[in-house]
């Protein structure tokens, strides 16, 4: 059996978020944002709210749940990137911007947590 980089794993959960995102009427923006800050797994929009979406993925729980890892170190990360972004794209300051985390965990389930951590 060959094993998968995590960059690779990290493309498939990527990929499975933005189908889900889709399925429900949001738009993908981008996908691995980055800049010197750092990056973001996805940006959607969706009407007047515009995510800032970290995908995280676990095998086992002995490192905890897949949506810790988006720790306040992650978190302020992400904000850097968001405020970068909306720089980049001001049309997104009228929109509500919420961070959202979408965690994999063992059995491939997805959790799905709207405005996961302080918004902008």
């Amino acid at each position: 059996m060959i094993k998968q980089n995590n960059r690779e794993i990290g493309s498939i959960y990527e990929e499975k978020t933005a189908v889900w995102l889709l399925d429900r009427g949001w738009k993908i923006l981008e996908r691995n944002f980055r800049c010197r800050q750092g990056e973001i797994d996805l940006i959607a929009g969706k009407a007047d709210v515009l995510a800032f979406v970290e995908v995280k993925y676990r095998l086992g729980y002995g490192h905890g749940f897949s949506q810790e890892a988006v720790n306040p170190r992650k978190q302020k990360v992400i904000h850097r990137v968001a405020e970068y972004y909306l720089m980049l794209h001001p049309e997104g300051e009228q929109k509500i911007c919420r961070f959202d985390v979408a965690a994999f965990g063992e059995a491939d389930e997805l959790t799905y947590l709207e405005g996961a951590f302080g918004g902008m």
